[in-house]
C-alpha cells in the first residue's frame, strides 16, 4: 500500500519534518509493510526551504544577518538556481520560533534581517526572489526589509524611524533614492498562506499580532500605524495596499512590500505545488495523511490541509488529517476533501503538555486513524 504523508508544521511545537516523522512511525506501527513517501510540506512560510532541499536540484547557503530583535545570526537562502533564483523564508531571520516569550513584541521586532538576506541575493545578481511569508514575529509592514535594502523612512524631523511596528506611527516620508537599484531588475514574489487583508477586524494587527506578543493597547497602536503607513504609501506611490488580498500576511509585510518594492503576492501553496509537482504525488498514492496544529475555518482559505483536500477530491483519494485541535464539523471536513479528522490532544492535557508531547500524541493518533481506515475498508 502506498501512503503519502504531507503535513504542515504544528506551530510552536513541531516542524513539518518532525510531524511527518511522527505520522510515519504511527503508520509503520500498524502497517509495517506499507510504502510511505514523506513530503513535509509548507504553504509558503516555515518549512519551505526544508521541502525544496528534500526534493533536490538546488543548494542552501547560510548568510550573516540578524534576527528580529537585532542579534547576529546566520540564516539560509535556498538557491533554486545559483545567483539567479532564490527562496528566502521570512521566518528564518524574522521568525517567532527563535524568540523567548519575553522577547516577543511586534512594536519592536523588525524584518530588517530578512532584508539583509534579500539585499545579499540582489548583490549576487539574483533576478527572481521568492519570499516565503509566515511564522514571523513582526508587524512592521516590511519596513525593515525596505530599510535594509537602502530605502529611507523618515519622521517629521527627517530622522530615520525606529524599527518595528512602533516606527510606523511616526513615519512621514518615504525616500526611494537610496534603495538598492538592482531591485528594479528582479522579480519579487511573495508566497503567502493567508487571504487576510491588511486592515480591519480580520486584518494583520487584530488577527495575528496577539500571537506575537501584542497586548490590547499594542494591537490598537499597530492598527493605527498600519493605517498611517498605508496612506503614506498610497500618497507616495498611488498604490492602495489596504485592499490587497493576502496583504495581512507576516504582519502586513505582504501589503507593505507590494507597495514599496512592487512585489507580487501569490499563494505559497500554488507556487510550491508547481515547483515540486505535488499533484503527481497525490494521483499515484493510495492514501494521503496530512496534519496541522489547528484544523479550523482558516484551513479552507489558503492553508495546506485545505489545498491538499482540493487535490485529494479531484483525484478521488482518501485524506486523513491529524490535528492538535479540530474545530470543523464532519460535514465541513468532507466539504474541503478531508475524509476523517483526528484530534491528537487528550481532553485532560493542557496546551503546554500537548505541545511538549506532540510527537508521541501525533504518532498515537495516527495509529488510531489507520486502524479506523482499515476497519472502514473491510466494510466496503
Amino acid at each position: 500500500m502506498n501512503i503519502l504523508v504531507i503535513p504542515d508544521s504544528f506551530k510552536g511545537s513541531l516542524s513539518s519534518v518532525k510531524v511527518s516523522d511522527a505520522i510515519y512511525d504511527g503508520v509503520k506501527k500498524i502497517l509495517p509493510n506499507s510504502s510511505i513517501k514523506k513530503i513535509p510540506f509548507s504553504d509558503g512560510g516555515e518549512g519551505a526551504i526544508d521541502l525544496l532541499n528534500q526534493i533536490g536540484g538546488g543548494e542552501v547557503e547560510y548568510v550573516n544577518t540578524e534576527n528580529s530583535i537585532g542579534l547576529k545570526i546566520k540564516a539560509p537562502i535556498y538557491w533554486l538556481e545559483k545567483n539567479k533564483t532564490a527562496w528566502i523564508e521570512l521566518s528564518q531571520a524574522s521568525g517567532l520560533s527563535s524568540l523567548s516569550e519575553k522577547e516577543m513584541n511586534p512594536m519592536k521586532t523588525s524584518t530588517f534581517g530578512s532584508g539583509i538576506l534579500i539585499d545579499y541575493a540582489l548583490k549576487n545578481g539574483c533576478k527572481k526572489i521568492y519570499i516565503g511569508l509566515g511564522g514571523s514575529s513582526t508587524h512592521d509592514l516590511g519596513s525593515g526589509v525596505f530599510m535594509a535594502l537602502g530605502g529611507k523612512l523618515l519622521n517629521k524631523n527627517f530622522l530615520p524611524i525606529l524599527r518595528g511596528g512602533q516606527g510606523l506611527l511616526n513615519c512621514e516620508k518615504i525616500n526611494f533614492n537610496t534603495l538598492n537599484p538592482k531591485i528594479k531588475n528582479c522579480e519579487i514574489i511573495l508566497a503567502v498562506d493567508v487571504n487576510n487583508k491588511l486592515l480591519g477586524p480580520n486584518g494583520a494587527a487584530k488577527t495575528y499580532s496577539p500571537q506575537k506578543g501584542a497586548n490590547t493597547k499594542m494591537v490598537e497602536k499597530l492598527e493605527r500605524g498600519s493605517i498611517k503607513f498605508a496612506k503614506l504609501i498610497q500618497k507616495t506611490t498611488t498604490k492602495d495596499i489596504s485592499k490587497i488580498k493576502g496583504g495581512g500576511a507576516a504582519g502586513g509585510a505582504a501589503a507593505g512590500l507590494y507597495g514599496l518594492i512592487n512585489a507580487e503576492i501569490k499563494s505559497g501553496f500554488e507556487i510550491l505545488d508547481k515547483l515540486i509537482d505535488l499533484e503527481s504525488h497525490i494521483s499515484s498514492t493510495d492514501l494521503i495523511i496530512s496534519g496541522e496544529g489547528h484544523l479550523d475555518h482558516q484551513s479552507s482559505f489558503g492553508k495546506l490541509v485545505g489545498q491538499v483536500g482540493v487535490l485529494a477530491k479531484k483525484n478521488k483519494k482518501i485524506l486523513i488529517c491529524i490535528a492538535g485541535k479540530v474545530s470543523l464539523k464532519t460535514e465541513e471536513c468532507k466539504a474541503i476533501g478531508i475524509s476523517n479528522a483526528w484530534t491528537c490532544r487528550p481532553d485532560s492535557y493542557t496546551l503546554k503538555k500537548s505541545m511538549d508531547n506532540a510527537y508521541d500524541l501525533i504518532k498515537k493518533s495516527t495509529e488510531k486513524a489507520i486502524k479506523h481506515y482499515i476497519s472502514q475498508q473491510k466494510c466496503t
